[in-house]
């Protein structure tokens, strides 16, 4: 009876042992793979149905999904960002995202959501989708710097900073972005005084010349003559808009006679008689050519570039409102003629 029970000992009985073993193994994975993919889906269903939205213009509640689709809604919901119509590229997002299987589409979708929710100033739920990709891909620079934006923008500037973390043990170069946060830092502070601001912000700015524009911007509001004595005469041109827009009150006339360019501006401006010499700038020197010749009614109108992603805008920024690059402002100025503002009452 023993000897025809199969013994342990029997190569074939082993290695029937391990193929079932092997099997049901690979069964078991297969089985817990279907069973967590579900489960994320439904997870992801859950978090997606927070983002849902009445004041979408498209309705694709009943709209039927095909793969082919993929690639061309891709497209219009991008066409629709760029455009500003915010609500229905997040619309069409929302419907991909629901309907894609595939992991890497999915994830790039979750990071165009992410953008579209950011450029559409919903910070909250662009917090929320970056968190939730970095919780699967912690690791991702890309993902962190928006997060990090993110957080700047809604002035939780400590957790910004948390995000600075991984980013350099990723080897990330993170100087820049450090000290404009503690730029945002200072100028947001109200409760240091105002001769620790300055000296704190003249210490950033020998740590970092590309904050120079924002720093003397600053130090005119807090302290103008410290301002003036940290003007660097050889670019002038970054901050001319800031030195156009000045009152004549606040002008350091020392300084200004000093310097030919400066001399310049505010003789273009109006603000001073004696003509000077040419500043290089030409919307200056046509203005001071204009002034000697009779004509007083020039002015300038400012505009600003981005010198990466090429955009213009009718404000100054430090961060592009486009591509949220870092000081990438670069100032441009047109000439036109002087507005008179007149009152006119109702009464």
């Amino acid at each position: 009876m023993d000897s025809i029970l199969p013994s342990y000992r029997d190569p074939l009985f082993s290695i029937m042992l391990i193929i079932t073993l092997s099997l049901v193994i690979s069964i078991s994975t297969y089985v817990w793979s279907i069973y967590r993919q579900q489960k994320e889906k439904s997870t992801l269903q859950k978090f997606l149905e927070k983002f849902e939205s009445a004041e979408c213009a498209l309705d694709t509640t009943m709209m039927p999904f095909d793969s082919a689709m993929f690639k061309p809604l891709a497209l219009l919901a991008k066409a629709f960002e760029n455009s500003g119509e915010y609500h229905k590229a997040i619309n069409i997002y929302l419907y991909l995202i629901r309907h894609t299987n595939n992991p890497i589409d999915k994830s790039g979708l979750m990071e165009r959501l992410g953008q579209t929710y950011l450029h559409a100033g919903f910070l909250e739920r662009a917090r929320a989708i970056f968190s939730e990709i970095l919780h699967k891909q912690p690791r991702t620079p890309r993902i962190l710097y928006e997060l990090g934006t993110v957080y700047e923008m809604l002035r939780k500037y400590d957790k910004a900073l948390e995000v600075i973390e991984p980013l350099r043990t990723q080897g990330e170069e993170t100087e820049e972005l450090e000290n404009f946060l503690k730029f945002e830092i200072i100028s947001s502070n109200k409760q240091i005084s105002e001769e620790e601001k300055v000296n704190t912000l003249l210490d950033l700015l020998k740590t970092e010349p590309a904050l120079y524009r924002p720093i003397l911007g600053l130090l005119f509001k807090l302290k103008k003559p410290e301002a003036w004595k940290y003007i660097d005469k050889k670019t002038l041109h970054p901050i001319l808009d800031i030195l156009w827009f000045l009152p004549d009150s606040q002008l350091d006339l020392d300084i200004i006679s000093q310097d030919a360019r400066l001399s310049a501006i505010y003789f273009a401006k109006g603000y001073l008689k004696q003509s000077p010499q040419k500043s290089g700038i030409f919307a200056i020197d046509m203005l001071v050519a204009a002034r000697i010749s009779g004509f007083e009614e020039g002015d300038l109108l400012f505009s600003y570039l981005c010198r990466k992603c090429k955009q213009s805008f009718p404000v100054p920024f430090i961060r592009c409102p486009n591509c949220l690059a870092l000081n990438t402002i670069e100032v441009e100025e047109d000439i036109a003629e002087k507005y008179t503002q007149t009152n006119y009452s109702l009464l």
